[in-house]
């Protein structure tokens, strides 16, 4: 056997190097990167040497790198990934959060923490973790509940295994999610004979099962009996590549189709069977036939209280729940029936087993009424009212009038992702929000991943204040690579979302708007000074008209423009009509009416959930 002599870190970048994708490109698009001790001797060294074969990308923070390369893989529909290297101790845990957000996403990311001396002979060593009661335990066991696979490198021949096992893991639909290779910082600089084997390129295919015979048969039976039969279109019907696929079975069987914030543009929004959003942030038409389904088909989708009203939306008698889904778990959750398959060859087959059946059609006047409802909601201030603040469906209206069939939007957390199911009408694959972990701070390192990912389309990030002011550093990494979206940063003055939620049920405003926070001085950020002395394109919207102006003038430019706009931090996108309960729960002892009345209709709707199928 032919050997060739490299230290473990070596090793390992000139693997994830040769590891290819069926169209002949790199699966580790590359590496983003900040060094200390426990990477910098180690996989710095490796990395530097190995040059762009893998390219190296230095960031500003560990976290929001990893959102980056998240929101790539995202935005890639997970053919593609990104690892993500740091030191030991808090450099490794400030990725778990972003590891916490893979994991519940069903995302690749390789995450690559330095870890402590396997040897033990300096512990401890600065910033270490130890555990009085259990000698093995190091910061990085943080992983273990937010990895879909965890391994701790603490012998290089250890690497012969594992990283086989990472790719496996990233490359499988159903298993999908973030890997951790802790990487012990002294077996990095081990070096070990390697078998040149090992390093012959090596393509990873994505498969596609195929449902099984008798569970196709089954929930052919059920479709055909329904007789108000609805899809749920999931996030897994876009990382399939379903789109197609799901646009002909619903016309094909006149289903109508609603979807979640990670379905949503699996079918553009002009395409007659798209109802639009279902759920807490659902729309009237897509909850009104949730509500009298018999029959719901969930495409790729876990089923997330937001899209069930926490299991109070489906509340026709005797209704069943069809779980399509090519990992099991999910299939099986709630009481499913379960088909568990690739979303795409599950429609396919499906479909062929229906033959020529047709459902009566939905009424496709409530879409109509539905989306003139939006526009009009959405609509600039009349002239009269245009001193006043706007609101976030103003700002979405404005962005939607002025985008264009390449645009993306992107969002996390706050206010916006409810708005923007609600309300954006976006084209096929023209929406892109991380809800799963509705993770603040996501906004600005998605759109870098995201523009890395798709470089052809327009990325229009909006993010309200608050997410901006927890996690905008890569804003400076996206000004140094040239990487140009456009930031919509809406200021209501603190946390509007939560604001509005506590008074919902039944408390005071208290600590989420700045006003309210018991503060003697109300913070005045200059977020365009801000954003400016990144060097970002930074300026402030007059106006409605005014914002339409500045993001049609940001197309073009070779850097990021970020476009501020002050907003009503009172209205909520369930002004718009639709909407429907969410699960949160009212304290059952309260010192107010408020909370009284609020608890009396927190109980009567959970007499409303239908839990079981």
């Amino acid at each position: 056997m032919t050997t060739i002599r490299l230290t473990a870190a070596q090793a390992l970048v000139r693997w994830l190097s040769v590891q290819m994708t069926a169209e002949g490109e790199r699966f580790i698009e590359g590496v983003w990167a900040i060094f200390g001790h426990g990477n910098v001797a180690g996989l710095g060294e490796a990395l530097e040497g190995i040059g762009d074969t893998l390219p190296t990308w230095r960031g500003q923070n560990e976290q929001t790198m990893a959102h980056t390369a998240i929101a790539y893989a995202k935005a890639k529909k997970r053919r593609r990934a990104m690892a993500v290297t740091s030191s030991i101790g808090p450099g490794a845990t400030n990725m778990v959060t972003a590891a916490a957000l893979a994991h519940v996403n069903r995302l690749p990311v390789l995450l690559i923490p330095g870890d402590v001396f396997a040897n033990r002979r300096p512990d401890p060593v600065l910033q270490q973790v130890e555990d009085f009661d259990d000698g093995t335990v190091s910061a990085n066991d943080c992983f273990r509940p937010v990895s879909r696979y965890f391994d701790r490198i603490q012998r290089a021949e250890q690497l012969l295994t594992a990283l086989p096992r990472a790719l496996r893991t990233m490359t499988d639909p159903a298993t999908c999610g973030p890997v951790t290779l802790a990487f012990c910082q002294d077996t990095q600089a081990e070096a070990y004979d390697w078998p040149e084997a090992f390093f012959e390129p090596r393509v990873w295919h994505i498969r596609r099962p195929e449902p099984d015979a008798r569970e196709l048969a089954e929930v052919a039976d059920l479709v055909r009996a329904a007789q108000n039969p609805v899809i749920v279109c999931g996030g897994g019907a876009i990382f399939s590549e379903a789109e197609a696929t799901l646009a002909d079975f619903a016309t094909r069987h006149a289903i109508p189709v609603v979807e979640t914030q990670a379905g949503k543009s699996a079918l553009p929004q002009s395409h007659p069977m798209n109802f639009g959003a279902a759920g807490v942030d659902g729309s009237a038409a897509a909850n009104a036939l949730c509500e009298r389904a018999d029959l719901v088909l969930g495409v790729g989708t876990r089923f997330q209280d937001f899209t069930t009203g926490s299991w109070s939306l489906f509340s026709a008698p005797g209704r069943r729940l069809v779980s399509l889904n090519v990992q099991a778990f999910d299939a099986a959750k709630h009481g499913a029936v379960s088909l568990v398959a690739d979303a795409r060859v599950g429609l396919e087959k499906l479909s062929q087993a229906l033959g020529s059946h047709r459902a009566a059609e939905p009424d496709a006047a409530s879409r109509t009424d539905w989306l003139a409802q939006v526009d009009r909601h959405c609509a600039a201030p009349a002239a009269e009212r245009s001193n006043e603040l706007p609101t976030d469906a103003q700002v979405i209206g404005a962005v939607q009038r002025v985008s264009t069939e390449a645009t993306i939007a992107l969002c996390a957390a706050g206010t916006m992702p409810g708005a923007l199911k609600l309300l954006w009408q976006p084209s096929q694959g023209g929406y892109h929000m991380e809800y799963g972990f509705s993770c603040m701070g996501y906004e600005l390192a998605g759109a870098l991943g995201a523009k890395l990912a798709l470089p052809e389309r327009e990325i229009v990030c909006f993010v309200g204040d608050g997410s901006y002011m927890m996690a905008n550093s890569e804003l400076a990494t996206a000004v140094m690579r040239r990487v140009p979206f456009t930031v919509v940063l809406t200021d209501n003055r603190g946390y509007g979302c939560i604001n509005r939620l506590q008074k919902h049920t039944g408390g005071a405003p208290f600590n989420n708007l700045y006003v309210d926070s018991r503060v003697e001085a109300q913070p005045e950020i200059d977020f365009v000074a801000h954003a400016a002395s990144m060097g970002a394109h930074a300026v402030k919207a007059e106006g409605i008209a005014d914002l339409e102006r500045l993001v049609t003038e940001a197309r073009g430019r070779d850097r990021p423009t970020v476009v501020v706009i002050d907003t009503d931090p009172a209205p909520g996108p369930g002004e718009a009509g639709g909407g429907h309960w969410w699960d949160v729960a009212v304290p059952e002892v309260g010192r107010t009416d408020a909370i009284e009345a609020a608890r009396e209709g927190y109980v009567e709707n959970l007499s409303r959930q239908n839990l079981v199928n």
